[in-house]
């Protein structure tokens, strides 16, 4: 392993690891491209996307992972225990195979096959849990259980949030500090990072690692969620100082986290930067996924459409000078979601034909 890799060139920013600890598939210094359709379209001549699906295991929990794993192997953890939706397990059992730690993840029943068979190929034990990702309760009691397990076992459990492992999300403020680094390469200031949310860490973040450089003036951190997963947008938008907790109803997976989680810390941070909260419809986010791999050559799953989605409804309304510098983060892979494969492609057709007919329909 080259300790120097990947986000560990920001190891000074990050939760300190031994270099003999650390592990690393050369996660981090994603793209950040400029819209080429969608930006202009829309009216939004400066708009770009940071491309998180093109990570070692097709998530920005890459990230979170580098760090968690690194830091288990650190205090000699005998395994890993986690939580996930989808792309948390994924990437804690990618790093978790690379360290040649055992991974046990509790998952949630909605978890998409691409992203279980994702697991289970890096040698992950997985246990569904009823209800979990839905009901806030469940939720509460799962993590209770993974706590008090994680202490007997001195293997803290590995949950994507600062809530619970603040270590491991100090790899994710390293989105904002190569924003800071490609904002030398656009030609106007940031003005506004729109970020996807579930529980919420992601935005709580990004907004984080802006704040720890005072050199450069933080970009308006604008909070998406699915309209079903409603926990922290209208909340932020309304100027409510808390999040709330809901069933949640959202068809898109990794952002089906009803608890609150982060949301209360997103707010404040969120809100000092003078972001938002936008909410979108499930819909919505499915046109703009096909809109992303048709319009811009960018294949995500649903929810890392969903910071586009609320870049353009933003837009719509007029909230969104015109000539500001906006960064959307696409958050994981296409491949991860066969169900939302087979939606992207639902109306399409691949007809057989003979060769001698082929030059009569190219």
């Amino acid at each position: 392993m080259n300790a120097s890799a990947g986000i560990w060139k920001w190891s000074e920013r990050i939760a300190p690891v031994a270099s003999e600890y650390r592990v690393t598939l050369g996660e981090g210094g994603t793209p950040l491209v400029r819209s080429r359709r969608i930006g202009p379209e829309a009216g939004l001549e400066h708009l770009y996307f940071k491309l998180e699906h093109v990570q070692p295991s097709g998530s920005y929990k890459d990230r979170f992972a580098a760090v968690a794993i690194s830091r288990l192997l650190e205090r000699k953890a005998p395994c890993c225990l986690a939580t996930s939706s989808g792309n948390t397990g994924a990437a804690l059992a990618t790093y978790c195979a690379a360290a040649g730690i055992p991974c046990r993840i509790a998952i949630l029943e909605t978890t998409p096959a691409g992203k279980l068979v994702q697991m289970l190929a890096h040698g992950a034990d997985l246990f569904r849990i009823r209800g979990f990702g839905v009901d806030p309760e469940i939720n509460r009691r799962v993590f209770d259980v993974l706590t008090k397990v994680g202490e007997a076992k001195n293997a803290p459990p590995q949950i994507s949030a600062f809530r619970y492992s603040p270590e491991g999300m100090s790899g994710v403020c390293t989105i904002s500090y190569e924003l800071a680094e490609q904002r030398k390469h656009v030609e106007r200031p940031l003005g506004h990072v729109f970020v996807p949310a579930g529980g919420g860490g992601l935005a709580l973040a990004v907004a984080k690692g802006f704040e720890s450089q005072p050199d450069m003036a933080t970009p308006r951190i604008e909070v998406v969620q699915p309209e079903g997963n409603d926990t922290i947008a209208s909340a932020l938008r309304e100027g409510a100082s808390e999040a709330r907790s809901v069933a949640s109803r959202t068809a898109i997976s990794g952002l089906q986290v009803g608890s609150v989680i982060d949301g209360d810390a997103v707010i404040a941070h969120c809100r000092k930067t003078g972001g938002s909260g936008h909410v979108v419809s499930d819909e919505v986010i499915w046109k703009v996924q096909r809109r992303l791999a048709v319009e811009e050559g960018i294949f995500c799953e649903p929810a890392g459409a969903v910071a586009l989605a609320g870049a353009l409804q933003a837009a719509s309304r007029g909230e969104i000078d015109s000539g500001a510098t906006v960064v959307c983060l696409v958050s994981g892979s296409g491949f991860k979601d066969s169900e939302a494969l087979e939606r992207l492609c639902e109306d399409t057709n691949v007809p057989t034909l003979e060769a001698s007919d082929l030059k009569d329909v190219l």
